[in-house]
């Protein structure tokens, strides 16, 4: 049962938190008038973080799922 609520729980809780981090990204870019071209660069720049775990954890279920099949 644990290990059942872990499974699903643990990939909604790590989107709440990337949701809440362009939240904050984009509160500190209108917070600091940044502009367009300012608000661009502060969500690729802190935002690369967050998209190398995603393909991390893409490229994991990929090479995971074609091993097993």
């Amino acid at each position: 049962m644990q290990q059942t609520f872990e499974t699903w729980i643990t990939p909604i809780m790590i989107g709440g938190l990337i949701l809440f981090m362009c939240f904050i990204i984009w509160d500190l870019a209108k917070k600091s008038n940044a502009g367009r071209f300012g608000t661009l660069m502060l969500f690729i720049v802190l935002g690369a973080g967050m998209l190398g775990y995603v393909l991390k954890v893409v490229i994991t279920w990929l090479i995971e799922g074609n091993a097993g099949g």
